[in-house]
């Protein structure tokens, strides 16, 4: 038999040729070689070893057909399903397994990668994310999984063995503050195969965004003190607030080159930390965004000849103003038009936006009034700083 049939699909993927089609195949390519064979003769030597034969070409033709069913995984068999998986770093049993909140001490910068495994003498268990330990000498709280599937607490303080190896001259321990989650029912298939689906359809975002997710979950990170903004060959990153080296560690975690990191110009901003991963070490820059003195005057007025709530008006634009300004990502322009909005919503309650005949704004940045840009309403300032406003920087009269 020179060739197997090319394989034919369906809706549902390719399509089994059928075990007769390949006997008639089989039978037809030694008759075209051997004058005289038959095969029809009573059950015998000859019929067995067609018989055998056509199962052999049933085995290579399902390979054929599960081989390209092994492309995608929704249609992969388990094991190839478990590969693919493993791929984003999501083994079966993630969202059904043990799990165990678990924090690791050891040199501030030290990575603890992804797929790490630790123990409590009994089962093993993987952290899913990774993290760094920070400047305190110790980890966040790290989300583990146990590697077999069953239902059991985890007790404080139980999980202590370091499984994966640690090069030498690193100390590492680990530990479990608080109790484990207990396991439910293996997790299916079926279940496996939607959420490996769902790593697979997930939509690249780009680096930028990618970058800002990781940061913005470090705990003590001020989401609005997260930017990440491209420069010339590269990308200046810039963070404010979290442990230096969890935020460092997570855009070591987050970024394929290092090398496209850029600091800032300006003296004081740059900071600067070690990650280690043995048997490297890495220096990781970011911008940690000073905050900018700021202040605002805001003058308004009505028609109302006898208007009496002056003063209630003051302090709901007084609000307003500063929930705003406080509300502004790092670099990002003050809008004037978007103030006024605002403004104008917070004392509806009070004083009618149609009944205004002033509604002004100063903004004085670093001291000095500063306008909008030209032929716009925005007021910039340095883009690496940030603002912060307290009722002493925003004052809001009738005039």
């Amino acid at each position: 038999m020179s060739a197997l049939p090319v394989l034919t699909f369906g809706a549902e993927g390719p399509i089994p040729t059928p075990p007769a089609t390949l006997n008639a195949d089989l039978i037809n390519y030694v008759a075209s070689t051997v004058p005289d064979y038959t095969a029809d003769l009573p059950g015998g030597l000859i019929e067995d070893l067609s018989s055998t034969g056509t199962g052999v070409l049933v085995s290579v033709d399902q390979a054929r057909v599960e081989a390209v069913n092994n492309l995608s995984p929704s249609t992969a068999n388990p094991y190839v399903l478990n590969q693919l998986g493993a791929t984003f770093g999501i083994p079966q049993g993630l969202a059904a397994n043990t799990s165990v909140l678990v924090v690791f001490s050891g040199p501030a910068g030290y990575v603890i990668p992804a797929g790490f495994i630790v123990s409590d003498g009994t089962y093993q268990y993987q952290v899913v994310d990774g993290g760094v330990i920070g400047s305190g000498g110790t980890s966040a709280s790290l989300f583990a999984v146990a590697t077999q599937s069953g239902s059991w607490t985890p007790l404080v303080n139980s999980v202590t063995t370091i499984v994966t190896s640690v090069p030498s001259g690193y100390t590492l321990t680990v530990t479990n503050p608080v109790s484990g989650t207990p396991g439910l029912a293996p997790q299916s298939v079926a279940s496996y195969r939607a959420q490996v689906m769902g790593a697979f359809s997930g939509v690249a975002q780009g680096y930028a965004d990618y970058i800002k997710a990781l940061l913005v979950a470090v705990p003590g990170v001020t989401p609005r003190l997260v930017s990440v903004v491209q420069v010339t060959n590269g990308w200046e990153i810039i963070v404010g607030g979290g442990d230096p080296y969890a935020v460092g560690g997570t855009i070591y975690l987050g970024t394929i080159d290092l090398s496209t990191l850029q600091g800032s110009s300006t003296t004081g901003r740059n900071v600067t930390v070690s990650i280690v991963s043995p048997p490297n070490s890495y220096d990781v820059i970011y911008v940690n965004p000073p905050v900018m003195p700021f202040s605002m005057d805001v003058t308004w007025n009505t028609t109302l000849p006898s208007f009496t709530s002056g003063t209630q008006v003051n302090q709901l634009g007084q609000t307003a103003m500063i929930g705003y300004i406080n509300s502004i990502p790092v670099g990002n322009p003050i809008n004037l038009e978007y103030a006024s909005y605002l403004f104008q919503e917070a004392i509806s309650s009070v004083l009618s936006q149609d009944l205004l005949t002033t509604l002004e704004f100063s903004v004085y940045i670093n001291g000095v009034l500063t306008p909008p840009d030209a032929g716009t309403s925005i007021v910039t300032y340095d883009s690496e700083t940030y603002l912060l406003a307290t009722a002493t920087d925003v004052s809001v009269a009738q005039g």
